[in-house]
């Protein structure tokens, strides 16, 4: 799994990787219902300060969003598996 640099990506697949992701996720807000631009644009912001990062696994030809924290995690499990 690659990260996906944000500079790489046009705003418009930007907008589809997140719409895609919220949609299959299905996010839950709690009590208060959120739009879906307003979900995309709550997201987009999470991955422009860096919490959040986009991801592109070779082997099932998919993105996905991860958590930074999640996404290192991850980078650690693989290095181990190499080693």
């Amino acid at each position: 799994m690659i990260e996906i640099p944000l500079d790489r990506l046009s705003p418009e697949l930007l907008s589809g990787i997140i719409e895609e992701f919220i949609q299959r996720e299905g996010t839950d807000y709690g009590v208060n219902e959120v739009s879906l631009d307003d979900k995309i644009q709550q997201v987009k912001k999470q991955i422009q300060q860096g919490d959040v990062v986009i991801t592109f696994d070779q082997q099932t030809e998919t993105c996905n969003l991860l958590t930074r924290v999640n996404f290192q995690r991850y980078q650690a499990q693989e290095q181990q598996q190499q080693q």
